[in-house]
């Protein structure tokens, strides 16, 4: 086996419960490794088994010591053992110091098999765990390091200590099998963050909101997807909860994304036009619909690039900008109704499911659609428009009515619909509307 020992940054002493900024580092630990564990302050991966994914040791350890710093960690260990790389993560604080430029660093160190023993040998008593109660006792027997410990009799020290220190040691020097309990992501995503302060305005509430946008972020990595809908979640003062329950704002994304930046500004574009009825204490995010979203394959060929936003963001940000109601889309209908086979709808609105295809009539049918038909004139039982039209193919019969809801009083309709010629508007699309007072209408034109 082979180790990775993360520690979050600004980590907590061990705790009977993870800390948040633990957990956000575990999930995020999942793209590299299903087998992430947490023991005691740190995040621990096992990666023997995927470094060949990434191209081998030295390029996986590359990576991740590029992009933990911004992931959360602030010191990075590697040992052939899980208690060796957390003794050798804890020669770091938690804390670390940030450049001139502002950017997290983070600080490394590991050893390989051969040097082990001796790394371990000279690694002081608090370095591990199962030390640390006995190191007063164990500093008067004169020992200060875990190799003077080793040197101990081990039936003395397992009679005075008990079996768990020297199982601890064999774990650390990989004498013993080290087994581990493997973290697994919920099956649905929801965190609450409370607020430093109470929060006057909506626009406000996105700093926490980026909080659990990152933590959103790190759960749709480890599963390979991307979130479709989401809800963000407020709770008002204590005060006021015996009057209002607290609010919420609802989005959905056209497509699956994990790009957080766009859901942060979609969401800012929303908080924008929100109003708070009290303060605000809590924030709670839920994903309420996911999808999955499959790392796109690189191609030998450089790939064209596409500056700015995609065409599925503008329209979502115009959309909350502009109002749902105000940016549509086309979208068509299984409808033997010409007028019935397209409708506009909101272009962020919920997918509607599948509908059957649109009829193979669909052929006969010209490209621009009149929004309301036009009346023509006949002269010696011809229709006219731009001069006497000739009929080329028809008639084609599509009645109306019949399918409507049975409480409506709508009459059916029966059209004969056929393809026409004119001297000087080229071909057209006519129908003969049957009734009392037969008449022609001109419904499209082919271009």
């Amino acid at each position: 086996m082979w180790w990775i020992a993360l520690l979050p940054r600004c980590a907590a002493p061990p705790a009977p419960s993870p800390s948040e900024a633990a957990l956000a580092l575990a999930w995020w630990s999942l793209q590299w490794t299903p087998r992430v564990c947490l023991l005691d302050e740190a995040v621990l991966l096992e990666v023997l088994a995927s470094e060949r994914l990434f191209g081998g040791r030295r390029v996986l350890l590359q990576r991740l010591r590029v992009q933990a710093a911004t992931a959360g960690a602030s010191a990075m260990a590697t040992a052939p053992t899980a208690l060796a790389a957390l003794a050798l993560l804890r020669q770091f604080d938690a804390e670390t110091d940030l450049p001139t430029g502002g950017a997290p660093t983070l600080r490394a160190t590991g050893c390989g098999a051969r040097r082990l023993r001796a790394t371990l040998d000279a690694l002081p008593l608090a370095h591990l765990s199962a030390a640390r109660p006995h190191a007063d006792t164990l500093r008067q027997l004169g020992c200060r390091t875990l190799g003077e410990v080793r040197a101990l009799p081990r039936e003395g020290v397992s009679r005075r200590f008990g079996a768990g220190l020297l199982a601890a040691l064999d774990r650390a020097y990989g004498l013993q099998t080290e087994p581990q309990r493997w973290i697994t992501l919920p099956e649905r995503f929801e965190r609450r963050l409370e607020c430093p302060s109470a929060i006057e305005h909506a626009q406000a509430m996105l700093f926490g909101a980026q909080r659990l946008l990152a933590a959103l972020s790190t759960w749709l990595a480890a599963r390979q997807s991307g979130v479709l809908a989401f809800t963000l979640h407020w709770e008002h003062d204590r005060l006021r909860r015996s009057e209002l329950s607290g609010g919420q704002l609802a989005l959905r994304t056209a497509h699956a994304t994990r790009d957080m930046a766009h859901l942060a500004r979609l969401l800012a574009e929303h908080l924008a036009r929100v109003t708070l009825a009290a303060p605000v204490l809590a924030l709670r995010l839920r994903a309420d619909e996911v999808a999955s979203l499959p790392t796109a394959s690189l191609s030998l060929l450089p790939d064209a690039r596409q500056a700015g936003e995609g065409w599925g963001q503008l329209l979502e940000r115009l959309s909350a900008r502009l109002g749902p109601e105000r940016v549509l889309q086309g979208r068509l209908c299984a409808d033997h109704r010409p007028e019935a086979m397209a409708r506009w709808v909101p272009a962020t609105g919920p997918r509607p499911p599948p509908e059957a295809p649109p009829p193979a009539t669909l052929a006969w049918q010209p490209p621009w659609l009149l929004r309301e038909p036009l009346r023509l004139a006949v002269v010696r039982d011809q229709p006219v428009y731009h001069g006497a039209l000739r009929l080329l193919a028809g008639p084609q019969r599509i009645e109306t009515g019949w399918w409507v809801d049975e409480t409506s009083d709508a009459p059916t309709v029966q059209r004969d619909y056929h393809v026409a010629l004119s001297p000087q508007a080229g071909l057209v699309w006519i129908f003969l509307l049957h009734g009392p007072q037969p008449a022609w209408y001109l419904h499209g034109i082919y271009g």
